[in-house]
């Protein structure tokens, strides 16, 4: 019984272990990306983006960094969450659906920003939107947390979209 009980605690502890490597990656992958994206995109929101009529509702520019930072980090926790499942096709899809939605996040701010084309980007969002909300019921199915931990940047991305929209309607082409 002492050979099971102890086959059970070590079991036990290596669920509960964080494993820093898969979790450095989760976190990094995302807030690469989002480095990525503002990296490449910052000189046009002091020159072009500035000049743009925007809705009464526009955040100030300096909201946006720790917004999109925060929200990275619980995407890359997330991420994590989702990889330490089980082995799965369930869990292959739901990483797939998770990198799709990164890379269309990532297009977003190339489309809006370097191509200044706000309508295809505000098509680009609505695509960010449709699937996030598919990564949030694959996450569900391999951990609930994981797929909390997606609603707050639904939310802003949602917030993302409106506020795109206003723009290109204040701004016609």
């Amino acid at each position: 019984m002492n050979g099971l009980v102890g086959q059970l605690r070590t079991k036990k502890n290596m669920d509960s272990m964080i494993e820093w490597k898969k979790l450095l990656v989760s976190l990094g992958l995302p807030l690469a990306m989002g480095g990525i994206a503002g990296y490449c995109t910052a000189t046009e929101i002091g020159a072009w983006y500035a000049g743009l009529a925007k809705p009464f509702f526009n955040p100030p520019n300096a909201v946006f960094a720790p917004v999109w930072t925060v929200l990275y980090v619980l995407m890359g926790c997330s991420l994590y969450l989702v990889s330490r499942g089980s082995s799965s096709t369930g869990k292959k899809w739901a990483i797939g659906i998770f990198m799709a939605q990164l890379v269309v996040n990532l297009s977003w701010s190339f489309v809006f920003f370097k191509a200044h084309a706000i309508g295809w980007a505000l098509v680009d969002i609505a695509v960010m939107w449709v699937l996030i909300n598919i990564t949030i019921g694959t996450f569900n199915r391999i951990n609930k947390a994981a797929a909390w931990l997606m609603i707050p940047y639904l939310l802003w991305v949602s917030f993302a979209g409106v506020l795109n929209y206003a723009i290109w309607i204040l701004n016609p082409d």
